[in-house]
């Protein structure tokens, strides 16, 4: 990888923030810090989960492709997002489908925390550096609360602390992401929960106080309680990035009001502003209209993978779904239909067969047809700057159609492959390959015999952990020995996991 690819290719973004297109300078190049708002883990991962996964999986995937080192953080929220999310006010999320399943709210959390896992993992979605929880950075937020109370932005009443937003707006400009006013804080909410506490209902919560019924609580100096949905990714984006880093990420229903509590608790407790750069990406819709679980129109990525629902006239893959949500840009729109899914899979297919024939092309050099070997080399060069130009995948598809229409030509030896130099092939082979499988992360599905020699593998590790758990070792030792036979070399990780890699 040539590191300097990003000096050849200077990446644009649009910020939020200024609303403006700007160049992207990192605070420490070529080091990035980069934090995206997770999933509140209390119901199984859907098409809405899928699109911010898959459009920061491939931001992380081009920024390392550039050159960066980069530091990507991405939150699992499991405690404080509250039903309201705008009054802050309501029952916690997970609180209440542990009390609807009569389960412990971490066992809620790790469910559909595994669940969200393994549907990224079958989307081709990297994990990221660090994925921390809520619950495991109570002292931190805990911390930041006693900052915010030090400089004057917070009050404490009755053991509940709240952030206050008329001294944070005499001194700061509120809503420089979202637009909106103080006054749209409350607009549309019916909920009443702690107004009389407030000294402006425009005030979020820092901290509540836990009722006797309130089953996640932790101590505190102001009692027992629990910390605010704004608060954790506050305390999280900052102990591992620093107090001011390079990326904030999330959805457009992220900016108001959480992203703006972010942006004042900052600089209630630090004096900073967060990020210097904020990527929103827009959102999905089902035949025109916002996903919902009332208008039945909610699916899952479950759902979507097995074609169990009544939306669905077929099954569609990972990979499909994957390459529907890249060929918009992220910032707008996508729609969700059959026949949108459908074609998304027809041009997957192509684009991936083009791989494949890419692959098997033996080129030897003729007599060189210039205009030709421009026009290649042109098309190569566009696909970095499309997606250098705040990460156009949608654009980069585009021309990648337009290089997959060359290597057809060529297999079908209506453009001749001998016109072109060899410097020129090379470049063709490794850009589409690069752009297809490191960038835009897309591969192959795998066989049912691929498939079936994968969980047999996963089969034999979970075997040797409980052979290893019991201090079976003879067993444990027997097992990877003849994986090693077969060709395929277990590697036991620090944190307890095993990884496989095939030798041969």
């Amino acid at each position: 990888m040539d590191h300097a690819l990003y000096t050849k290719y200077p990446l644009s973004v649009v910020n939020s923030l200024t609303r403006q297109k700007e160049v992207f300078e990192p605070i420490n190049p070529p080091l990035v810090g980069m934090y995206l708002c997770g999933p509140t883990v209390y119901g199984d991962p859907h098409l809405g989960h899928a699109r911010s996964a898959v459009n920061f999986d491939v931001i992380f995937r081009y920024l390392a492709f550039l050159g960066y080192k980069v530091r990507y953080v991405r939150n699992i929220t499991d405690v404080g997002h509250l039903e309201d999310e705008v009054a802050g006010a309501g029952e916690d999320k997970v609180s209440k489908k542990a009390r609807l399943e009569k389960l412990e709210p971490m066992e809620i959390v790790q469910l559909y925390t595994y669940r969200y896992r393994d549907a990224l993992r079958l989307l081709n979605v990297l994990p990221p550096s660090i994925e921390p929880s809520a619950t495991g950075h109570i002292i931190e937020q805990i911390e930041i609360i006693q900052s915010i109370l030090k400089h004057g932005y917070a009050y404490e009443v009755n053991g509940s602390i709240y952030f206050d937003l008329g001294k944070y707006a005499q001194e700061q400009e509120y809503g420089q992401i979202s637009g909106k006013v103080l006054e749209d804080l409350q607009s549309g909410s019916r909920q009443t929960e702690g107004l009389d506490e407030k000294r402006s209902p425009h005030d979020f919560a820092l901290w509540k106080k836990a009722n006797p019924e309130h089953i996640m609580r932790w101590d505190s100096p102001w009692g027992e309680g629990f910390p605010g949905w704004h608060l954790e990714c506050t305390a999280m984006s900052t102990k591992y990035l620093g107090e001011t880093f390079d990326i904030h990420g999330g959805g457009l229903d992220l900016q108001f009001p959480h992203h703006e509590a972010e942006v004042a608790q900052s600089y209630g407790a630090f004096h900073n502003h967060p990020a210097n750069y904020w990527i929103h990406h827009n959102l999905i819709t089902i035949d025109g209209q916002k996903m919902s679980k009332s208008k039945g129109n909610f699916i899952t990525l479950d759902q979507l993978f097995t074609g169990d629902h009544a939306l669905l006239v077929q099954a569609y893959s990972p990979a499909t779904i994957r390459f529907f949500i890249l060929q918009a840009h992220y910032r707008s729109p996508v729609d969700f239909s059959n026949e949108a899914l459908q074609a998304a899979e027809k041009g997957l297919t192509r684009l991936l067969n083009a791989q494949e024939t890419l692959g098997k092309l033996n080129h030897q050099s003729g007599t060189i047809d210039e205009k030709l070997n421009k026009e290649i080399n042109q098309l190569c060069e566009q696909c970095y700057w499309e997606m250098s130009d705040d990460f156009n995948t949608a654009k980069l598809i585009a021309v990648l159609f337009d290089l997959s229409s060359k290597i057809n030509g060529f297999n079908h030896q209506k453009l001749d492959l001998a016109a072109i130099s060899t410097e020129t092939f090379q470049h063709l082979r490794k850009t589409f390959q690069d752009f297809i499988s490191e960038v835009l992360g897309l591969q192959a599905e795998a066989t049912n015999d691929t498939q079936q020699k994968e969980g047999l593998i996963e089969l034999l590790i979970s075997i040797r952990n409980q052979a290893r758990a019991n201090k079976d070792f003879a067993t444990s030792d027997q097992i990877r020995d003849q994986l090693k036979e077969l060709g395929v070399q277990l590697k036991d990780e620090k944190a307890g996991s095993t990884t496989y890699s095939f030798t041969n």
